[in-house]
């Protein structure tokens, strides 16, 4: 049987942490910084966790 093949989308999207948690960037720190405070930005600069509803969906694209 082949290898299944991880699906190229999601693995510019998401990686895994050493414990096997999902983690994905924020929506909203591409461009327009001129109506946003610095404090957002810097707050939208950190990843955060994939919600547990969609982290097996995920991992699957991912291949783990």
């Amino acid at each position: 049987m082949p290898k299944n093949k991880t699906h190229s989308g999601a693995k510019k999207r998401f990686r895994t942490t050493g414990s096997g948690k999902l983690m994905r960037e924020q929506a909203n720190r591409r461009h327009l910084f001129e109506g946003k405070n610095s404090k957002r930005t810097r707050r939208l600069a950190l990843d955060k966790a994939v919600s547990a509803a969609d982290a097996p969906g995920i991992k699957k694209l991912l291949g783990k």
